[in-house]
């Protein structure tokens, strides 16, 4: 009970705070949200997004799960991406993985914690798909971190195929994908070389950003 206690403490000095350089901030922000920018990231807490972008509270709307994993069958983050999309008019939508991931790791280790196993499968097809380059990759903590970013760039895959963000491009809707990395050793984040902004530079796309998978995102080889 100290420890709640001591949240609620430090959120009245937080709005203070805030009402002090602000009056009107809140009653502001209550009215409406209009945020250009969604953030789809990791639930881990190190990786908080409105801070390490330093945006205030309404200027960013967040999905956050283990892994910063996008699958068709959830429906809790097609919701978010959804509202996002269609009801906030986003102009971009960021993937943000980061470095040292545990989730990501338990993947790669192949460790068995329970329900979360079958959440961090979609990891472990990620492995599957670069498990040559992932090989050619000696230190263990360098080839975790790799396979992080290889996450991320998976999973701006599938936003892209989403039949929400396909329909927003087909009727002129102004979106633009992203894929970005965070390091925890410097608080510092990446573009991972990634950006998509229509149907059609998916897999262009997706090649700048793996040079060395001489595939399309259809399994098909590359001439």
């Amino acid at each position: 009970m100290k420890d709640l206690k001591q949240l609620l403490e430090q959120n009245r000095a937080w709005a203070e705070r805030i009402k002090a350089s602000d009056p009107e901030f809140f009653r502001t922000l209550a009215k409406q949200q209009s945020p250009k920018f969604l953030w789809i990231g990791c639930s881990d807490s190190r990786v908080p997004s409105t801070q390490l972008v330093g945006m205030a509270p309404g200027e960013m709307f967040v999905h956050r799960n283990v892994a910063n994993v996008v699958v068709h069958t959830d429906f809790n983050c097609l919701s978010v991406i959804q509202y996002a999309v269609d009801g906030l008019d986003v102009d971009h939508i960021i993937v943000c993985g980061h470095h040292g991931c545990g989730g990501v790791k338990a993947a790669m280790d192949n460790v068995q914690f329970g329900l979360i196993d079958n959440w961090l499968r979609h990891v472990q097809d990620v492995m599957h798909v670069h498990k040559d380059e992932l090989a050619q990759i000696r230190d263990e903590s360098e080839r975790v971190d790799r396979l992080c970013e290889l996450n991320v760039i998976e999973q701006v895959v599938n936003v892209s195929r989403t039949t929400i963000v396909q329909n927003a491009w087909e009727r002129g809707q102004e979106l633009v994908v992203h894929g970005w990395i965070y390091n925890l050793q410097d608080g510092l984040l990446r573009d991972l070389g990634i950006t998509v902004d229509s149907a059609e530079s998916l897999a262009p796309a997706y090649r700048r950003a793996l040079p060395g998978l001489r595939r399309t995102l259809t399994g098909s080889l590359v001439q």
